[in-house]
């Protein structure tokens, strides 16, 4: 297994508010967490950080190589709940923290088995030579609407109001998290990245850049080239693995 992370300000933001972690549990157990902080150049980048850092921690603390899927599934959801809590408790104690809050997606790989936890919009998706499929459903407003058939995947992709997201950690006192299991077959991969990335390039392009780009540690590089030459108005992120 390998993997490979990069996470960039963009071509117009300053300062990057996406925070993300690789973490090697033992040979065959990979974490990996991708943050897109919210709340103002005070504060977003702080959720995002904080976020990563205890979910991280949590998982770390809890896990144990012969867990069960039930006990994994237990100890992401555990881990979502603290992050939550922690962002939140930051954001009532500090006026300037005020309203802040991040998406949070993770993967927790052993073997060839993921499971992937998400709150918010950033993203999971599976790909291999066959094709790409989104793992992860957004927590957004557009999300709501095509679900009841009001709006086109097509035209959700422009919608005004696309980056409002009805999921977050820390804006709330509690929050659901989404738990998703995927087996994966040696040589697939798995990306995590934030919608700085996933705004402004399709389903086809990812996988193209996936599977068909030469050198596999410089892919994240490539994604982030592309969204650049796109005007990446938004702090760009991505984590790929190897299976």
């Amino acid at each position: 297994m390998q993997s490979w992370g990069l996470s960039d300000p963009g071509s117009v933001r300053k300062q990057n508010q996406d925070a993300y972690r690789i973490e090697q549990l033992d040979r065959s157990t990979l974490l990996c967490v991708v943050c897109d902080g919210m709340g103002g150049a005070k504060s977003g980048n702080i959720a995002s950080t904080l976020a990563v850092e205890v979910f991280t921690e949590e998982v770390r603390r809890a896990w144990t190589p012969k867990m069960d899927q039930d006990k994994v599934d237990q100890m992401l959801r555990s881990a979502v709940k603290l992050a939550n809590f922690t962002v939140y408790d930051q954001s009532a104690q500090f006026t300037e923290f005020d309203g802040m809050g991040t998406t949070l997606v993770a993967a927790f790989i052993r073997g060839k088995t993921v499971t992937i936890v998400n709150v918010g919009d950033s993203r999971a998706y599976a790909v291999d030579e066959g094709g790409i499929t989104q793992v992860t459903k957004d927590h957004s407003l557009v999300q709501l609407m095509v679900d009841r058939g009001d709006l086109s995947p097509e035209a959700a992709k422009t919608y005004p109001g696309k980056n409002y997201i009805t999921r977050a950690i820390g804006t709330e006192p509690t929050v659901l998290c989404d738990i998703f299991h995927r087996e994966l077959n040696k040589g697939d991969y798995l990306l995590l990245c934030t919608d700085g990335l996933s705004n402004l390039m399709d389903d086809q392009e990812i996988l193209f850049e996936v599977v068909h780009g030469v050198i596999k540690k410089h892919c994240c590089k490539r994604l982030l080239a592309i969204a650049k030459t796109r005007g990446a108005p938004d702090n760009v992120t991505s984590v790929l693995i190897l299976i």
